[in-house]
């Protein structure tokens, strides 16, 4: 899953693909190195960061998404939105899947995507992004994020989306402290037990940070060990800014690993 963000303020690439032209050459790119399906999002959601209006976060993305189905007609894209009217119209766009960090807070987001038959994506988060990092604290993480993500599949499934278009992310970064990350990359297949792929989402965060003591711009090592580790784990999907390095070093684990340890499919929506 390349990550392709159209803002002016997320923390490892905020302000380079801002204008459509550069975001559509970029999500091109991702494609041509090998990424399965394109990530398209208009509001950042690192720690701290705030909400920007429907009418911004429209006028940044449908622009690209449109633009992305015009070159390539086949290629499969999430909207990274947590607002229905977005998702919308990125549906409307071509969009095939909407990635909601917010698990279907917006009341009308899961009415609309069990309208449009697409698959989502559902986040753990306590609050907001720009609240999240305020209480980071579990008692047991796996379990608690694992509780919360049973009770957003059974929320969703009640809206009418069917159980084969759910794809749960356990959030790592999203309200975490440091250590709780590596935790959740490592119980992943413990979190798909509840009975649909993971996606994980470690690429360039902050904890690899910590683990090396390099900033964003020098964790593509760190990242594609924390994807290695997923894969290994269970994750059915990788959200990654640094996607030929990441499918290189895949394609090598793969071809050693012992078929136990070969990732699940992925969902219904992706390939």
């Amino acid at each position: 899953m390349g990550v392709l963000n159209v803002t002016p303020d997320s923390f490892s690439d905020g302000g380079r693909y801002v204008e459509v032209e550069a975001a559509v050459a970029h999500g091109l790119a991702l494609l041509d190195d090998g990424a399965d399906w394109l990530d398209v999002g208009g509001e950042s959601t690192r720690p701290g960061s705030r909400s920007v209006s429907e009418a911004e976060e429209l006028r940044r993305v449908v622009p690209v998404i449109r633009a992305l189905v015009a070159r390539r007609p086949d290629a499969i894209i999430s909207i990274d939105t947590s607002k229905a009217g977005v998702a919308r119209a990125a549906i409307e766009a071509g969009a095939r899947i909407v990635n909601d960090v917010t698990a279907l807070a917006d009341p009308a987001m899961g009415p609309l995507c069990a309208e449009a038959g697409v698959t989502v994506v559902l986040m753990h988060m306590r609050g907001r992004p720009e609240t999240m990092q305020e209480d980071v604290h579990y008692d047991d993480v796996v379990e608690e994020v694992r509780a919360r993500l049973a009770d957003r599949i059974g929320a969703a499934e009640a809206m009418g989306i069917d159980r084969d278009r759910i794809v749960i992310d356990p959030g790592v970064g999203f309200g975490k402290a440091p250590g709780d990350n590596p935790r959740l990359i490592g119980a992943t297949r413990r979190i798909a037990s509840l009975g649909c792929p993971v996606l994980i989402g470690a690429s360039r965060k902050s904890f690899l940070g910590h683990l090396t003591g390099q900033d964003a711009s020098g964790r593509l090592a760190g990242s594609v060990g924390a994807a290695l580790a997923a894969a290994a784990a269970g994750a059915s999907v990788l959200r990654i800014h640094d996607v030929a390095e990441t499918r290189d070093a895949l394609l090598v684990y793969l071809a050693c690993a012992p078929p136990a340890q070969s990732s699940p499919p992925a969902p219904g929506g992706a390939r």
